[in-house]
């Protein structure tokens, strides 16, 4: 029996076969892993490439059961895990990163607004909301509008409503479907970022630069590495306050911190993810070492990568299914968009387009700012509708000038 053989690489169980197991395990393969996927579906992102696909739902346990077994660990590319399921694999004795305990933050965002306060993090103002009149006191407290928030399961904008008065239909609708509900205050923000960190079983951790992610209708549509304009100070403590969290939570593997810079130029908590994220995606080419390998060494706690950028400035733009899907096929609309822009960065997750679905991302490396963002946001364009916005045409390599 040869070495390799007597001295097999471990098994990374990954509950979920989204775009970021997609992802994960392509960075799986230059480690010479196996990347095991949960998928619910056959047709999902990961699951049209992984080779070791396990079929069933995170909320079936014997499906879980079935799933970790041969595992080194077990992870996740989304949250949306029932805890009570994560707990009887960690009572059979399933390595489980991160823990229940530290996910149950990514998970509650009550809980997550509790703990944060008590490790006196700057976040809104905040109230749990068990009856339709306990936001309309809410408002009169502290000002309108309010941010109605559903506790459990919102992300890319869903779950969340921003009400400019008291609207006690819509909360007794959504309490009485069984929806836990918080409200926060609106904070009055300047832009959106993000700090990233990664933390190992034994506590080595490593950050990347602070990132500035640009929303448009509650979901992220580029992400600006490094944040243009934030101030050093800032930064550093922007990812200190990340380190100190991933700590203090006892995190193992990705968080992704996402802050609101207010106007007065203070950093609040938003919300907390404990899986490789949207905002880190900028990491694959941008970065010595990708969130996604970055996630797989901390959770089977090997030593940590350098985080350095490859590049001044880098723009990941995510691809958006178009309201109306272009006529033309997209490995069309990949010919003319590597024929004007060979230096981008493509990466399609497999899925069918659909109005405001994430279908892929583009990444432009560079030393300007202002260019590399341009050219991501027409790359992500075109991709997405088929369209030059800013008029060039494919067929003769010019910008089109129209005359009157």
């Amino acid at each position: 029996m040869d070495a390799s053989s007597s001295h097999p690489l471990p098994v990374v169980g990954m509950i979920g076969a989204g775009q970021l197991a997609r992802m994960t395990h392509q960075a799986a393969i230059a480690l010479g892993q196996s990347l095991r996927v949960l998928a619910e579906h056959p047709s999902d992102p990961a699951a049209l490439v992984c080779a070791d696909v396990r079929a069933g739902a995170a909320t079936d346990l014997s499906a879980l059961h079935h799933f970790a077994r041969g595992c080194a660990v077990v992870t996740f590319d989304h949250e949306q895990v029932p805890q009570e399921n994560l707990r009887a694999l960690v009572g059979v004795g399933v390595t489980v990163h991160p823990h229940p305990d530290a996910l149950l933050h990514a998970q509650d965002k009550l809980v997550m607004r509790r703990r944060l306060a008590g490790l006196g993090a700057a976040a809104p103002q905040f109230a749990e909301v068990r009856h339709a009149g306990d936001v309309e006191r809410f408002g009169a407290e502290h000002g309108w509008p309010v941010v109605l928030k559903a506790v459990r399961g919102g992300y890319d904008g869903r779950g969340v409503w921003m009400l400019d008065s008291p609207d006690p239909a819509l909360v007794a609708e959504l309490l009485g479907a069984g929806t836990p509900l918080m409200a926060e205050e609106a904070v009055p923000m300047r832009r959106e970022l993000a700090a990233l960190v990664a933390r190992s079983p034994h506590g080595q951790a490593a950050v990347w630069p602070v990132v500035e992610t640009v929303q448009e209708d509650g979901q992220c549509v580029q992400v600006l590495a490094p944040a243009p304009g934030l101030d050093e100070a800032v930064a550093v403590s922007a990812q200190e306050l990340a380190l100190r969290i991933a700590a203090e939570l006892g995190v193992t593997g990705l968080l992704a911190v996402e802050l609101f810079e207010r106007t007065d130029g203070v950093l609040v908590v938003n919300e907390l993810a404990m899986r490789p994220h949207n905002s880190g995606h900028w990491t694959i080419e941008g970065s010595r070492t990708s969130q996604f390998e970055q996630h797989l060494r901390a959770v089977l706690d090997y030593p940590l990568g350098t985080t350095t950028p490859t590049a001044p400035a880098v723009v990941m733009a995510n691809v958006l299914g178009a309201a109306h899907p272009p006529a033309m096929a997209m490995d069309e609309r990949l010919h003319h968009l590597f024929a004007r822009f060979p230096d981008v960065k493509v990466h399609l997750y497999g899925k069918t387009e659909r109005p405001a679905r994430k279908v892929g991302h583009v990444t432009v490396l560079g030393a300007d700012m202002a260019d590399v963002r341009q050219r991501a946001t027409l790359a992500a364009e075109w991709l997405s509708a088929g369209v030059w916005s800013d008029g060039w045409s494919p067929h003769t390599g010019a910008l089109e000038v129209a005359h009157a």
